[in-house]
């Protein structure tokens, strides 16, 4: 990071990429959830005492990565609704459900270089969304999508 002054200036959160499957997907504006996972934890008290000891569990919770995109009628428009589709197909006799999964990355980026990335696994599409349509409005047309996952981890 630049060192600017006596300090290392700060990233800054408007430059990154989303990547599924190797294919960069422009458009994105917003990646939120971006946690490393949280433990559950037992409470254990101490008999005979007020004290109670607290202990990590044996499970590993990832929050749900929300990703926001504009809608510009470019491939990516298709890329997302065919993977929303394979998950959830109203007429298809067969659901496609979790079992839909990609692997991909969040790469941020400051001053064009790479400078963290996290990769996260096992991802299906749990829902999607779009925007208000707003006569009028100055809005852009967004579509959220929730993306849960087997784990998110900080890779080099």
């Amino acid at each position: 990071m630049p060192k600017v002054g006596d300090f290392f200036e700060s990233l800054r959160a408007t430059e990154f990429v989303l990547v599924v499957d190797g294919t960069e997907s422009p458009g994105v504006s917003k990646v939120t959830g971006l946690s490393e996972g949280e433990w559950d934890t037992v409470d254990q008290p101490d008999g005979g005492s007020e004290h109670i000891y607290k202990l990590s569990g044996a499970k590993v919770h990832f929050d749900s990565l929300t990703i926001e995109r504009y809608v510009d009628g470019s491939n990516q428009d298709q890329r997302f609704r065919d993977w929303w589709r394979r998950t959830f197909h109203l007429n298809a006799p067969v659901q496609g459900g979790s079992k839909v999964r990609k692997n991909g990355m969040i790469i941020k980026r400051h001053l064009g270089e790479d400078v963290l990335r996290f990769a996260f696994y096992g991802a299906w599409v749990k829902s999607s969304k779009f925007s208000d349509l707003e006569a009028g409005s100055t809005n852009l047309f967004i579509q959220t999508i929730v993306l849960e996952h087997e784990g998110l981890e900080r890779v080099d």
